[in-house]
């Protein structure tokens, strides 16, 4: 019965977002657009902190402007080095850790999105950009690409974490708070209890997407929920063995109530790793041989209490990694099949 239910999930989830003339289907193409919507009746009551959700890492990456100022983010050393043309070339293939846009990664199911966010320098309207090394997309670009994902999909939520800020004083939070508000108005969800938030809850009430914003301006917005209501321990190794251990150890530590958890599946580059790979940039270097292992790690996870809840990658493209962490959620349809036993 179990098996019955996967695969009539797959035929409603995976269907081709962008047709191939290959007529092959790659993972960056196999559509999850929908798959909240799909997942079981009984499945709609669960707290959102106990499915398992997809994520990705400096998720707006995709795309940084080497022709912009190196970003606040980075030391001096690194800004006098970067005078050099060629540094910031070299910059871009570590800095850029998604292949796929905003749009893409939503219909390939992501629904957690890690963004770091800065003012430029010399920029006089106060825009505010996105920020890995060097400047992304303008915030409010990305922001209303999200929108209209939601807008079309209304049954899907968003998870959008504002974890670094960067050149940024109180006038510039309240533009990029005000952005927000424009961007989504009545789709914003009060920062509530975390196991009220259910798909049933947030669908009856309309809303689709829940901000984070490690600030104490949160304080100011009902809309802006704390940034400790969702952790998300880092490993900062290059080691997938040390990475695994940590994030094991992670989810043991892992409170039962009261928030949200993000486990980085992500290796991070030392000075050296830089140094070796230099020109072969994050994914050729780090993350292209080391995936397939990490995503195995994944395939033996469990969402609950005190499992999985939001996972997150590099290059989400290049393994099926979204697919991967959706179908955990049959093991909660299995838990329950059981229960009846």
């Amino acid at each position: 019965m179990l098996a019955l239910r996967k695969v009539r999930r797959k035929l409603r989830m995976g269907t081709i977002c962008s047709p191939n003339p290959s007529g092959t289907k790659t993972s960056s193409e196999v559509c999850n657009a929908d798959w909240m919507a799909s997942l079981p009746p009984h499945l709609h009551n669960v707290p959102l902190s106990n499915l398992a959700i997809p994520g990705s890492h400096d998720s707006f990456s995709y795309w940084v402007d080497e022709k912009s100022p190196v970003g606040p983010d980075q030391t001096a050393a690194i800004k006098r080095l970067a005078r050099i043309s060629l540094v910031k070339k070299l910059m871009k293939k570590w800095s850029v850790t998604q292949n796929l846009t905003f749009r893409e990664q939503l219909e390939a199911g992501i629904r957690y999105f890690d963004l770091r966010v800065s003012s430029k320098p010399g920029d006089a309207d106060q825009e505010i950009y996105f920020i890995h090394g060097l400047f992304g997309i303008k915030v409010w670009d990305g922001l209303m690409e999200i929108d209209s994902f939601l807008t079309q999909h209304p049954q899907e939520i968003v998870f959008l974490d504002f974890n670094h800020f960067y050149a940024m004083d109180e006038a510039h939070h309240k533009r990029l708070v005000l952005r927000i508000q424009e961007a989504f108005g009545n789709k914003l969800c009060s920062a509530c209890r975390v196991e009220s938030m259910t798909l049933r809850a947030l669908w009856e009430k309309k809303c689709q997407v829940l901000i984070f914003y490690h600030c104490p301006f949160y304080k100011q917005y009902p809309f802006l929920w704390p940034g400790k209501k969702i952790p998300a321990p880092w490993a900062n190794t290059t080691s997938v063995s040390k990475l695994i251990l940590f994030l094991e150890t992670t989810l043991s530590e892992r409170a039962p109530r009261g928030s949200f958890h993000v486990s980085q599946a992500i290796l991070t580059p030392r000075v050296k790793t830089i140094a070796r790979g230099l020109v072969g940039g994050l994914k050729n270097t780090l993350v292209h041989r080391n995936l397939p292992a990490i995503l195995d790690w994944v395939k033996t996870q469990k969402p609950g209490a005190m499992g999985v809840n939001i996972i997150t990658s590099d290059f989400v493209d290049l393994v099926d990694f979204a697919t991967t962490v959706i179908e955990l959620n049959d093991l909660l349809q299995e838990d329950r099949a059981l229960a009846k036993c």
